[in-house]
């Protein structure tokens, strides 16, 4: 593993999450009997605190931080399991309020995540390395939350790995590796026959023409194709592999955004699920006692009848912050209703009051599209609407508004000062990314304005929103929100970066508030849930350029 010029990328082990959904460590009281406390002892634990308290050892029990520092009599009886972390850099469980673990682990074939490949051998080698864990005749594939661009420092052209080289690192299974929503994509010589026979365009060199949202392309065919091979056994190995994945960066705690409604045919793109059948796998694993991270959930709607009678249908018939620690219900999002990209019609505008109305929280993401029809910037038109519906609902004898409720705004690339007082004012809060800009952004396609947000003091929290168009890895995020730099090694954010202590409270303290549950996450503090990092290097010190781990 390494922190080079370009992209930071850092081992972890998520210890936490995975005895949190151990039954012997989360509901056993006799806690010497069944093994189930543990003390980590001889590390440099960030606790992230209000005082950034720094402490070498805490005892965990029944799930939760018992002790965090060593007191005497903790444990007194000295039946806590040990480990001796040799000085290791300990942060909290990372938390990422926004992404799509879900999409992920519906992925056909055996995903391999690319975002971490410096180099097209480093592609090449996590691909070998994916296709040697499959089993006869699976795919092994990739499928978003990477760029060409990674591979290849400026000013070099990019380029996909080519048919002969997706071949001869993996010669024994079919490749199928697509950047974003819809493509480009690629395939080795396996896929290629596979796709022949099916009608799919592969080029000579194993490249696979995409297209845009909504369209039919090449790679739209050659994806619905595979998803037509998907079995549920698939789709729950899909699910542990992702969280396998998200456990090894350090992820611990996810807010699942959902997916667009799918329609069935060869215009659906890696970001469209079917609505009535996406949570079987979590629901499963969780009933299975299987989830080894904690995957909440917001229910994302797009839907052009004015009276969005399937998000009223929701709102009527479930609760918000169902579930418990594990798997829970936390709100609508991404988007409310209307079709994509344009907030402010009636459909959204009536969803919006709907959401209002049932006290749920609410999240719309922002990526500065004017809107059609408006012709203003969509982060303008949400936080107007918003604001529109609060006084409604002042007016109507309802003094807080939308003001308790949380309503977050997700991604914002631009936002000026004075919309984010408003929505400051409104309750609301920010959550930013950084991997988006990290595997596209140029000079003038930067943002988000982390220095500006967080001067305002509005509450603001990170994310990743992979795996679509961005990265999972909590370290590529924090590494171009520190540093301003693409993945082809360019400063494209300068004026606007963070120092290194203030980007990991984004992703652990401050993002507690995010899922209405900063007394229970985000911090190593006595009777929080015990979810923390041990990580391959110090985050708070290792420099660009060192090989470590």
């Amino acid at each position: 593993m390494e922190f080079s010029s370009r992209r930071a990328w850092l081992g972890a082990v998520a210890l936490a999450g995975c005895i949190a959904a151990t039954p012997a460590w989360a509901d056993d009281d006799e806690d010497c009997k069944a093994g189930g406390s543990l003390r980590l002892v001889n590390g440099k634990i960030h606790t992230m605190d209000k005082n950034d308290s720094v402490v070498s050892s805490v005892l965990i029990k029944n799930g939760k931080f018992a002790a965090v520092g060593h007191r005497r009599g903790d444990d007194d009886e000295g039946c806590a399991r040990t480990i001796n972390l040799h000085g290791r850099t300990v942060v909290p469980g990372i938390i990422d309020n926004h992404n799509h673990i879900l999409l992920l682990g519906l992925r056909p074939g055996r995903d391999a995540r690319l975002e971490n490949a410096n180099s097209i051998k480093e592609a090449l080698a996590t691909l070998a390395a994916r296709a040697a864990e499959a089993k006869p005749g699976e795919w092994v594939t990739s499928i978003g939350g990477f760029s060409r661009n990674q591979f290849f420092p400026a000013p070099q052209p990019v380029s996909f790995p080519t048919l002969d080289q997706l071949t001869k690192a993996v010669p024994d299974h079919p490749v199928f590796i697509m950047e974003g929503f819809t493509g480009p994509g690629a395939t080795n010589e396996l896929g290629r026959q596979f796709f022949a026979t099916h009608g799919v365009d592969v080029g000579a060199d194993g490249s696979i023409a995409g297209g845009g949202l909504g369209a039919a392309s090449p790679c739209t065919i050659a994806l619905n194709l595979l998803r037509g091979m998907q079995t549920r056994a698939s789709m729950l190995q899909g699910l542990q592999d992702a969280m396998r994945y998200a456990a090894g960066v350090g992820v611990t705690t996810h807010l699942d955004q959902g997916g667009f409604p799918s329609v069935g045919d060869a215009t659906d793109g890696a970001a469209n699920f079917d609505r009535y059948r996406a949570h079987d796998s979590v629901r499963a694993l969780y009933h299975e006692g299987k989830l080894t991270n904690r995957i909440w959930v917001n229910f994302l709607h797009l839907e052009e009848d004015a009276q969005t009678p399937e998000l009223q249908a929701r709102l009527l018939n479930a609760w918000d912050d169902f579930g418990n620690n594990m798997l829970r219900v936390l709100g609508i999002g991404e988007f409310t209703a209307g079709p994509f990209i344009q907030p402010g019609n009636a459909a959204w505008q009536h969803g919006t009051r709907l959401v209002a109305q049932a006290g749920w929280r609410n999240e719309n993401h922002s990526l500065n599209f004017p809107v059609p029809g408006d012709g203003r910037p969509d982060w303008k038109v949400i936080i107007d609407g918003w604001q529109k519906v609060h006084d409604e609902r002042v007016a109507a004898g309802n003094p807080d508004g939308i003001s308790e409720l949380r309503w977050v705004l997700a991604h914002v690339p631009v936002i000026t000062p004075e919309y984010l007082q408003k929505l400051k004012n409104l309750g609301g809060g920010v959550s930013v990314l950084g991997g988006w800009r990290w595997l596209s952004g140029t000079a003038t396609q930067n943002g988000p304005p982390f220095r500006d947000i967080m001067a305002s003091g509005i509450p603001t929290g990170m994310s990743s929103d992979g795996m679509q168009i961005s990265t999972m890895s909590p370290w590529i995020n924090l590494y171009y929100v520190v540093t301003g730099k693409n993945a082809r090694g360019q400063l494209i954010n300068a004026g606007q970066t963070l120092g290194r202590n203030d980007a990991i409270r984004l992703y652990t303290a401050d993002n507690g508030w995010f899922l209405q549950a900063e007394d229970k996450l985000g911090t190593i503090e006595e009777g929080k849930l015990a979810d923390l990092v041990v990580l391959s290097a110090d985050y708070f010190a290792v420099k660009e350029g060192v090989k470590w781990g």
